[in-house]
């Protein structure tokens, strides 16, 4: 495997070790009061001045215009990819288990897969041994998931965690009032979850299409955010319009707020944007199971939380599954008659179904990172006759 085809898995990686980190300090600050509107137009804003200067140094000669029509396909990625997609899951949690909610959020990857495959944006050909290990992958992979919050089991015997977090066992609510709650409530809770995953499912969809007009994923990012943010504080001067709400000193509500937004939105959608883009949206969304299994590890060796039997059995099943659909999903790239040969010398562009040089499978198509880091010229061209994106 060549090292740029190792770039966009490992980026993955590092995206859902961002988001488990995400979820302890965001789950420490609401327990410590924090509302949750607050938090997300927070994350939304920060995450918008972080990744600003970011597009401007990569993308500032990449060619891509923002027009009335990229304006409007941003917009409403920013509804369903982080307006919605927040709101939803936050309110949601009020009224179900965070082991719930968290499996339930596995079952983003089966909505995107139907969602792209109903849009003829994922090939699915099961009589075909990569068909095969996408669609048998994707269940394994939800069908691990799903054992976790549904069967417990005996409690794994693992020995003290030495860095037990003692701010977040204070602010933790009691177990009795933390699973409160007819049961009405509890299954709306769960609706809201998969709604959530309905609107992330929609804005990974979205972002496949838009990089047929908008090859610039810092840039969309950024202005993503901040209509994000922008949408998100509507949503909450409705909800509480108490000024001290907004109030951070420095304590956990600002720490929670500048890792959120860097990490959880910033580099988080900017890294997944890209990863859209060259590798398919089902290609991201299945790295999403992974966040149970570090959220797992970082709860028992921060928060102090219990291992048991159903989420290592869960958590196994998952990696399982994900390998099944990469595996499946790497067949079917190297079958594709425009991938690259290691000298860079290749055929004629084919991807996605849509305009050949954006929206292609082609791992060096859009450079992730630095012209330093590219394996192409800066003044190199694609084959619309473009400058490819990403570079200076």
């Amino acid at each position: 495997m060549a090292k740029k085809d190792c770039v966009p898995p490992v980026a993955m990686v590092l995206v859902q070790l961002g988001f488990a980190g995400m979820n302890v300090v965001s789950k420490v600050a609401l327990d410590a009061g924090m509302s949750p509107y607050v938090l997300i137009a927070y994350r939304n804003l920060i995450a918008a001045a972080f990744i600003a200067p970011v597009a401007y140094l990569f993308e500032r000669r990449s060619g891509a215009k923002v027009t009335k029509k990229v304006l409007l396909q941003i917009f409403i990625s920013s509804i369903f990819g982080a307006t919605l997609n927040q709101v939803l899951y936050f309110v949601g949690l009020k009224s179900t288990t965070p082991t719930v909610a968290c499996a339930l959020t596995n079952t983003l990857p089966a909505l995107t897969f139907v969602m792209a495959a109903a849009l003829k944006m994922e090939t699915v050909r099961p009589g075909t041994p990569a068909g095969q290990a996408k669609l048998v992958g994707t269940a394994v992979c939800v069908g691990g998931s799903m054992i976790i919050p549904f069967y417990k089991g005996p409690v794994l015997r693992l020995w003290a965690s030495p860095v037990h977090w003692r701010f977040a066992a204070e602010h933790a609510p009691s177990p009795v009032a933390a699973h409160s709650g007819g049961g009405g409530g509890a299954i709306a809770g769960d609706v809201l979850i998969i709604a959530s995953c309905a609107a992330w499912a929609v804005w990974f969809v979205l972002q496949t299409r838009m990089a047929e007009d908008f090859s610039a994923p810092y840039t969309s990012t950024a202005i993503m955010c901040l209509m994000a943010g922008a949408q998100c504080a509507g949503v909450s001067a409705a909800m509480d319009r108490s000024i001290d709400v907004w109030k951070l000193g420095f304590d956990i509500r600002l720490y929670s707020v500048l890792y959120i937004g860097i990490v959880g939105s910033g580099i988080g959608f900017a890294v997944m944007s890209w990863c859209i883009q060259v590798r398919g949206p089902l290609y991201v969304s299945m790295f999403s199971p992974l966040l149970l299994v570090v959220v797992a590890i970082f709860g028992w060796a921060i928060l102090g939380e219990k291992i048991r039997v159903g989420s290592a059995i869960g958590s196994a099943l998952i990696v399982a599954g994900l390998y099944m659909v990469l595996w499946g999903k790497g067949r079917e790239m190297d079958k594709q008659p425009g991938r690259l040969d290691s000298d860079g010398k290749g055929d004629e562009e084919a991807g996605f179904k849509g305009k050949p040089a954006v929206a292609s499978n082609r791992v060096d198509a859009i450079s992730p990172l630095p012209v330093a880091f590219s394996a192409t010229s800066p003044n190199k061209q694609d084959d619309t006759g473009g400058p490819r994106n990403g570079t200076n």
